[in-house]
């Protein structure tokens, strides 16, 4: 059953004093690049770095004490790991993580300064789910999965909530797909909340099984990504899926070179510093204006909400 609009309320009474309510910046210089009035959502400067904290928290939280009593436990090389590892120790429970050995020492180092038990894995999602099961099978802790549970999604959706309260009515909400747990939570809260947003997803060209899964009617696996984007590696799960294909408008695609592109006009221009997952939207948004909106993305303008999504960056890989 699809969460409905006080399961959203609720986690967001849920988490509230627990995550920071990010501000919603504006850039005139964006603005008059894109034609439209864009409202950012800076989940960049959310608790661990990146909206995952939200549905982390409120996973967490939701766990009844005999469900935490041996912690809680992912596989994730990225965001959802540190977001789970932070909002257990929030509670005073272990987190147990199965990263892969390739995993950034930025990102380990992170997971481990919140207290996460990493346990290292060859670098396939095979060799991920394998070693999860056996952590599962010692420690008998309750998996916490990064997007395809209906605790994660409605955990991400009070970020498009609180969205809607501060910017007041949009006409679109844009933000990347991945797995899906961003954009299904944002779907949602923009139909109960806001039934006039058109919610518009982006995705790397590199990376397209969501573009592919939408207009295909059909899920399609994610296979061989190659993206810098590396926090929208994932495919859309079982319960992502029917949430974007009923509520999400549309899919669109970028390429590296406009990824690339965006993240290093946020940084220089806005002088907010975000992740390549973060700039896909924001690409899409300058690649539709050298267009000059051929395929009728967008009214010029146009209120567009924008959910930056993280800020975690290994700064010695910077893609320039």
């Amino acid at each position: 059953m699809i969460p409905d609009d006080t399961t959203i309320l609720s986690a967001a009474e849920r988490i509230k004093d627990h995550i920071h309510r990010t501000p919603v910046l504006n850039s005139r210089t964006l603005d008059q690049l894109t034609g439209v009035r864009i409202f950012l959502k800076c989940e960049n400067f959310q608790k661990a770095g990146a909206f995952k904290f939200r549905g982390a928290t409120n996973s967490v939280l939701s766990l009844t004490e005999s469900e935490v009593i041996n912690g809680v436990c992912t596989h994730s090389s990225g965001n959802h790991a540190q977001a789970l590892a932070l909002a257990a120790r929030n509670r005073g429970i272990p987190a147990y993580i199965v990263m892969p050995e390739t995993s950034s020492r930025v990102k380990i180092d992170a997971v481990r300064g919140y207290g996460g038990i990493i346990t290292f894995c060859k670098p396939t999602l095979a060799a991920r789910e394998e070693t999860l099961q056996e952590i599962l099978r010692k420690t008998h802790a309750t998996e916490v999965h990064p997007y395809n549970a209906h605790r994660t999604i409605v955990g991400q959706a009070t970020a498009a909530l609180e969205l809607i309260q501060d910017a007041g009515p949009l006409d679109v909400i844009m933000a990347p797909v991945g797995g899906g747990g961003l954009l299904s939570g944002t779907a949602l809260a923009a139909h109960y909340f806001s039934p006039g947003t058109k919610v518009i997803a982006a995705e790397p060209a590199m990376a397209d099984d969501a573009y592919r899964s939408f207009y295909s009617g059909q899920l399609v696996p994610s296979l061989h990504p190659k993206t810098i984007a590396d926090g929208l590696l994932t495919s859309l799960g079982s319960l992502t899926y029917p949430i974007i294909r009923e509520h999400v408008h549309r899919i669109i695609t970028v390429s590296e070179e406009s990824i690339i592109g965006a993240m290093h006009f946020v940084w220089e221009r806005l002088k907010i510093i975000i992740e390549p997952s973060s700039a896909v939207p924001v690409a899409a948004l300058m690649d539709n204006a050298k267009k000059k909106d051929p395929d009728g993305l967008l009214i010029l303008g146009s209120r567009v909400g924008v959910i930056l999504s993280g800020g975690n960056v290994d700064l010695s890989k910077l893609p320039w």
